[in-house]
């Protein structure tokens, strides 16, 4: 997810600028294409031939503008959750990605059965994920939802590429 990762830096980045920048990110009609993408992001996760490396990172991308317009006016500018939490979600993509792209090994059958078994509950399944990104996006108030649903994406993506290189 290379280009979450280049977002969530910029995101840090600007977060503490009053620039132009920033005035861009906060721009409704960038927010509203975002939501878009994102959206049809989600609608393509339903779609199980849909190149889904592609899907996550446009989806995650999206949403991480979309988060960072949607809650500056509820917060102060300089609130340390605009600077610490794109930190926090670029390093976890790039070292769990990091992570999936080295490893080379060959799991057991029952891992692999297992790890299978596993991706398949529907409670991890990407379409309720996304689902609960855009609920958290509007529960503001509850500050951690946001960060723990976005955790939980990263570890899907994870695990879906993982089993795909697997596979092949």
């Amino acid at each position: 997810m290379p280009l979450f990762i280049a977002i969530n830096l910029l995101l840090s980045f600007f977060a503490q600028d009053e620039g132009l920048v920033k005035e861009i990110l906060l721009i409704p009609l960038l927010m509203y294409i975002c939501i878009g993408i994102a959206s049809l992001c989600l609608a393509l996760s339903f779609v199980k031939k849909c190149q889904r490396d592609i899907t996550f990172d446009l989806f995650a991308s999206s949403i991480a503008v979309v988060w960072f317009a949607y809650w500056q006016p509820y917060f102060k500018d300089d609130a340390p959750m605009f600077f610490i939490y794109p930190v926090y979600f670029a390093m976890l993509t790039a070292i769990v990605s990091l992570l999936v792209n080295g490893h080379h090994t060959r799991i057991d059958k029952q891992t692999f059965a297992a790890m299978q078994a596993f991706s398949s509950r529907a409670i991890i399944q990407p379409w309720i994920i996304m689902s609960c990104l855009f609920i958290s996006l509007e529960l503001y108030q509850n500050f951690l939802f946001f960060p723990t649903m976005m955790t939980l994406m990263v570890i899907r993506y994870a695990l879906t590429g993982y089993l795909n290189k697997q596979i092949m």
